[in-house]
């Protein structure tokens, strides 16, 4: 009986230090992460991998041209964390597609714009206007709510600004003709639409300015781009890691000297106030 104890007792000792090394995950030392190429990989290159790599991690960085596949690969595993949507759009594509992904930080934000190469001013804009716009939900219902801002068009009343769609359109006095694309491919319909909506990423990706947009979303926190990580490794070490690497001072340095003109996240706020 006393030997059975014994036993008992170490084998619950080992299962207890077994948990411990599981939750403290200390093998885990390389980070993947994924992004959408432009501002936010390079916010990971320029101030997120050195504060990491100082703490004994190595990064990796996969970088991808679609809203697509960054979460389907966080959700399977090649990724760790991800940088490159909003609240909206993880919310609805993880719920679409089953997936068991969540929000851990906001990270520094280019708003969604409104660019054009024929005209320079939203003002000399005549009737019969074509104008891209994304073609995926979240993104176009934040293209139609500034159109209306900017009395193009008319949306229905009580319409919902997250939801809102082409269905919602009640009046169109310029006789707007809106054009749906894939996000990415919006810096290149400058050359055939009179004005393009371009998200934040995807513009400074192609080489176009925050100052050269005609006009700029206001962006709300539920727009603000943010890191998305399983959801099962929410409390491991290596994530809040990373979650206090874009908090921190260092990283507030770099948004300030390298992504002037980003919407700033409330952690930033909040520090850049108590200087």
């Amino acid at each position: 009986m006393q030997s059975l104890l014994k036993t008992l007792l170490a084998a619950g000792v080992l299962a207890a230090m077994a948990a411990t090394a599981m939750a403290a995950d200390p093998d885990k030392r390389e980070i993947v992460f994924g992004a959408t190429a432009g501002p936010y990989s390079d916010q990971i290159k320029l101030g997120i991998k050195p504060i990491l790599e100082k703490q004994g991690y190595t990064v990796k960085i996969v970088e991808f041209n679609d809203y697509v596949q960054p979460n389907f690969a966080l959700a399977q595993g090649s990724l760790d964390a991800n940088a490159f949507q909003h609240e909206v759009y993880l919310k609805n594509f993880s719920a679409k597609n089953n997936l068991a992904l969540s929000e851990l930080v906001k990270v520094p934000t280019a708003p969604i714009a409104i660019y054009s190469k024929k005209y320079k001013s939203i003002e000399a804009a005549p009737q019969g206007i074509s104008v891209a716009l994304p073609n995926d939900p979240t993104n176009q219902a934040r293209a139609l709510v500034v159109l209306e801002q900017l009395k193009w068009i008319t949306l229905r009343q009580g319409y919902d600004p997250i939801t809102v769609s082409e269905k919602d359109v009640a009046q169109n006095p310029k006789k707007v003709k809106l054009v749906p694309l894939e996000a990415a491919q919006l810096p290149r319909s400058l050359d055939d639409t009179d004005f393009s909506f371009i998200n934040g990423n995807f513009a400074l990706a192609s080489g176009l300015k925050l100052t050269s947009a005609l006009a700029l979303e206001d962006t709300t926190p539920t727009y603000q781009n943010l890191v998305a990580v399983r959801t099962a490794d929410l409390e491991k070490p290596f994530v809040k890691d990373i979650a206090a690497a874009y908090r921190s001072r260092e990283f507030l340095a770099v948004t300030e000297q390298s992504f002037a003109g980003f919407v700033k996240t409330d952690d930033q706020r909040k520090l850049s106030a108590a200087r």
